[in-house]
């Protein structure tokens, strides 16, 4: 299924697809995709009542807090590197000087990802979007690996797509990130580590959604089927939306 173009729309019918799509990534996590002893679970931010952020997690922490659990399941990266267009190496100085809080969950189980999908909300105000790259950043500090699904082009506060936004504070540096015009939508995932291993792909309205990687080790990751879940919950959509997305007449009666 190709990606529709949001823009047509109001915030609240992406936010419908939004709270549809995370859930059926989960179940494919959670349903074999994931080695044995890490699970996914949706969150919600504080004050929010809805689920808005996928979240990994391990078992409790070993006695060495730095130990990583066995090397064992998903895929090594040594041996099949992620198929994206773009790769990147970026050395975190900037990071080791941020003052951040640390994100647990109430189980004890270690936090080791995050899968966010944006939504116009994130990106439509300079505060909102200094606060998710504040988020997105404080988890890589912490060595929580990310994957980030943006389907809007950029806009007026990041005007080089959340990559850019991103790359300029990991890099803490002034340059613009080349986004390509054709491709104004952004997939990207961060392996967290003294140096992050950045995966890219840009993707245009109307095309498919690639599998991205979604890193549980700084050397191991899973694929994550953006498109069959992309469409699972588009599908749920009211067939009125599902016809103004696809560009048919609605029908009112």
């Amino acid at each position: 299924m190709p990606v529709h173009d949001w823009t047509r729309v109001e915030a609240g019918i992406f936010h419908d697809l939004h709270v549809a799509w995370l859930p059926e990534i989960r179940k494919c996590l959670n349903g074999g995709l994931l080695p044995e002893g890490y699970y996914a679970l949706a969150e919600q931010h504080a004050g929010r009542s809805i689920a808005d952020v996928l979240t990994l997690h391990t078992g409790p922490p070993a006695l060495d807090p730095m130990e990583l659990p066995p090397a064992t399941g998903g895929i090594l990266v040594a041996e099949a590197p992620p198929r994206v267009r773009r790769k990147s190496t970026v050395e975190t100085s900037a990071l080791g000087r941020r003052r951040s809080l640390a994100i647990r969950h109430v189980s004890g189980h270690r936090l080791v990802a995050l899968l966010e999908i944006l939504s116009p909300a994130n990106k439509d105000g300079k505060q909102h979007l200094a606060d998710f790259a504040d988020k997105a950043l404080s988890a890589l500090t912490f060595g929580v690996h990310l994957l980030l699904v943006d389907l809007f082009p950029p806009g007026p506060h990041d005007p080089h797509g959340i990559h850019g936004v991103m790359l300029q504070h990991l890099e803490d540096s002034e340059e613009p990130y080349d986004l390509p015009d054709d491709e104004p939508l952004t997939l990207a995932a961060y392996a967290a580590g003294p140096l992050v291993e950045v995966y890219v792909e840009h993707v245009a309205v109307g095309a498919s959604l690639p599998e991205m990687p979604l890193f549980f080790r700084p050397d191991r990751y899973v694929k994550v089927p953006l498109e069959t879940t992309y469409e699972a919950a588009f599908h749920g959509m009211p067939a009125f939306w599902q016809d103004v997305l696809e560009g048919r007449p609605p029908k009112t009666s």
